[in-house]
């Protein structure tokens, strides 16, 4: 925790404080998400080789999910005249684009 004093333009005296604590939440969940959580942690203490919490998993697991766009890479297939036809509407609408001064 961090604690400021001082003195105001009018000679007030005030007390500033900032605390770092974490907010805790009970969070209910089924015997399997808990087993599976606790499976991960243990995953995660193997890998890291100290201590991991079911918070920490937790979090790792949320991270894990996100999609980056670099994800989906390779995962489009598409024939010459789809992407030809793709580029053909890409260029019809950058023709039609205007800039704002013009």
């Amino acid at each position: 925790m961090s604690v400021f004093y001082g003195i105001g333009e009018e000679g007030d005296r005030f007390i500033w404080s900032q605390s770092n604590f974490m907010t805790m939440a009970t969070v209910k969940v089924s015997k399997k998400t808990y087993r599976t959580l606790n499976e991960i942690a243990g995953q995660l203490r193997a890998r890291l080789r100290r201590p991991v919490s079911v918070d920490e998993a937790i979090e790792f697991v949320m991270k894990k999910g996100r999609l980056r766009p670099s994800d989906f890479a390779g995962s489009l297939s598409m024939t010459d005249e789809e992407q030809a036809q793709i580029l053909k509407g890409l260029e019809e609408f950058w023709s039609k684009w205007k800039f704002r001064n013009e």
